[in-house]
């Protein structure tokens, strides 16, 4: 590509960011400064939906990395206020699909000869385009179909000059994000350079297809022995690191709900073969499809009526549950089961999740009272709420949201992500879909570690905490006593001083109230019903799944 192309895309996207970052500036550090505190406040909102809605149109014009850009902030809840994920949250590869003569002539150079010497045929009309490759059908040649056992494939290719263009942009976003570490408004709330080296290796995992073909590979091993399951083959011989051909297995697309219900196929099922299908790969495997968007997805009416397989394809992106987290969720569940609000919020400094700046005492308490208020209740309950009440408890942990405590490591996120498209496809195929109660079986499964038998570990564990806590009972009631006799024991009332001080806030901060409601709606929701998950989405990611199941949320600050 045109080296003065790639220093314009370069400067066009450190330019774009520069003048973000000095608006932040200007408008969250200068004028407060100046005493025009609540006109920062007040603007905040449109300001920040002007900057995502600029960005949106930038990423859209410029296609490459910068979409994948918007689509990852679109997820990070974490670090960026409801008002841009929001507007982020719709942006797809909507790009015009590439000339097929430049993709012909790089899938030609990797293969070292024509296409007609490769396929039988190969349609120039592409399946699908996007912004790092675009896909084609092609059938390939009598004897490498006899090798294969399959005709028909899909065959994908990289767009013409992407590593270039994802080198220019990664080392646009590597300058940007040193430049923020200058600020500590930003640098306290987010490691940027950490989220950025994130970004580059989750992207640059995707235009590695000979690691996709071995991950698409992985999950057809993993569900090899189940029918109701398809994996795509690989066709190794047609297959390079900037080209990858995979079984053509297109059938009707999950969020086709009109066609699967004319096929015969219960939503219903379908939805919980989909959860049942990524709890299998979470918490047995490991390893996860970190990309289950409805283009993704296909329910293919298979043998009996009714009967179907749910069939999986783009392998580029992988999430795996390392074993901290499978440590961190296992004790977080255990803190629900107890209700023990400071054991929960040990299991997120566990996983790793609290920035240091977190208030735990505050976090704590909320912990606490979403115990006591929201124990029990389904999905339904919880949106039968009315909005008053809703924004009464929200009220008692706005400075929560104001200093929002979490970053989510790259696992999380990735867990977090695949949790929360899963939902709203499973809600879409049925309503009335009860996701924690699909999520029982394998509560109980993580909870006792293997799943089959007694948790000793857990039960030695717990028992000796109960001891120690029964042998201080009598030293921690004598220092009560004593202190009382002396007049020096004093009552504390953290809720009534957090009012105290909340009313003395200006009400412009009250959209941060908004945001936090909806945490804790959705934590509340898992806490009480499903302890597999619960925790990741109350604090962790819990957000991205907020998205889908409220909307319309807001909060003030970057």
């Amino acid at each position: 590509m045109n080296p003065a192309k790639l220093q314009a895309r370069y400067r066009r996207i450190v330019t774009f960011f520069g003048l973000v970052t000095a608006s932040f500036i200007y408008w969250e550090i200068v004028l407060p400064k100046l005493g025009l505190v609540a006109w920062s406040n007040r603007t905040r909102l449109a300001r920040n939906r002007k900057a995502a809605t600029r960005f949106r149109a930038m990423a859209i014009g410029m296609g490459g990395l910068m979409i994948k850009v918007g689509q990852f902030l679109s997820a990070r809840l974490d670090v960026l206020p409801a008002e841009i994920t929001d507007e982020l949250a719709g942006l797809q590869d909507e790009v015009p699909p590439a000339r097929f003569a430049d993709v012909r002539d790089k899938a030609e150079a990797e293969f070292g000869r024509p296409l007609s010497e490769v396929f039988a045929s190969f349609e120039a009309e592409p399946l699908a385009a996007a912004s790092l490759g675009q896909a084609h059908r092609a059938v390939l040649l009598a004897e490498d179909a006899a090798d294969t056992g399959f005709a028909e494939v899909v065959v994908k290719v990289q767009r013409p000059y992407i590593e270039e263009i994802v080198a220019t942009d990664l080392a646009a976003l590597r300058r940007v994000g040193r430049w923020l570490t200058r600020y500590k408004p930003v640098s306290k709330r987010a490691d940027v350079p950490a989220l950025v080296e994130e970004f580059a290796h989750t992207t640059l995992a995707e235009i590695d297809y000979v690691a996709e073909a071995g991950n698409a590979g992985h999950f057809a091993e993993v569900f090899g022995e189940d029918a109701s399951i398809r994996v795509p083959q690989v066709a190794w011989e047609h297959t390079t690191q900037r080209v990858l051909t995979l079984e053509d297995v297109t059938a009707i697309r999950i969020g086709d709900y009109e066609a699967i219900t004319a096929a015969g196929i219960d939503r219903g099922e379908v939805a919980h073969k989909l959860v049942a299908t990524y709890l299998q790969q979470i918490f047995e495997d490991g390893v996860f499809h970190a990309d289950p968007h409805p283009g993704n997805l296909f329910v293919a009416p298979v043998g009996e009526p009714g009967e179907f397989q749910l069939t999986f394809i783009d392998f580029g992106m992988v999430g795996r549950v390392a074993d901290n987290l499978r440590d961190g969720l296992r004790e977080a569940m255990l803190a629900i089961a107890l209700q023990d609000a400071s054991r929960l919020v040990a299991a997120f400094q566990e996983l790793d999740v609290l920035l240091p700046t977190a208030d735990v005492r505050l976090l704590e308490l909320a912990a606490a009272q979403v115990f006591d208020r929201f124990g029990g209740m389904t999905m339904g309950d919880l949106r039968d709420i009315s909005h008053e009440e809703m924004l009464s408890f929200g009220l008692q942990f706005r400075d929560l949201m104001v200093s929002m405590p979490f970053q989510l490591p790259e696992n999380l996120l990735l867990l977090g992500r695949s949790i929360a498209m899963l939902s709203g496809m499973c809600t879409g195929l049925d309503p009335q879909f009860n996701l924690w109660v699909a999520l029982a079986p394998y509560s109980a499964k993580l909870i006792s570690g293997e799943g089959g038998g007694t948790d000793w570990d857990t039960i030695k564990s717990e028992g000796t905490k109960v001891v120690q806590t029964l042998i201080a009972l009598p030293a921690r009631a004598d220092r009560v006593l004593t202190s009382a006799e002396r007049g020096e024991l004093s009552v504390r009332t953290p809720l009534l001083d957090l009012r105290v001080r909340q009313l003395n806030r200006t009400m412009n901060r009250l959209a941060y109230a908004v945001v936090f409601v909806g945490l804790v709606l959705a934590g509340a929701m898992l806490f009480a019903t499903s302890p597999v998950l619960g925790q990741v989405l109350l604090g962790v990611s819990a957000l991205p799944l907020l998205a889908v199941l409220l909307g319309g949320r807001g909060h003030g600050g970057p």
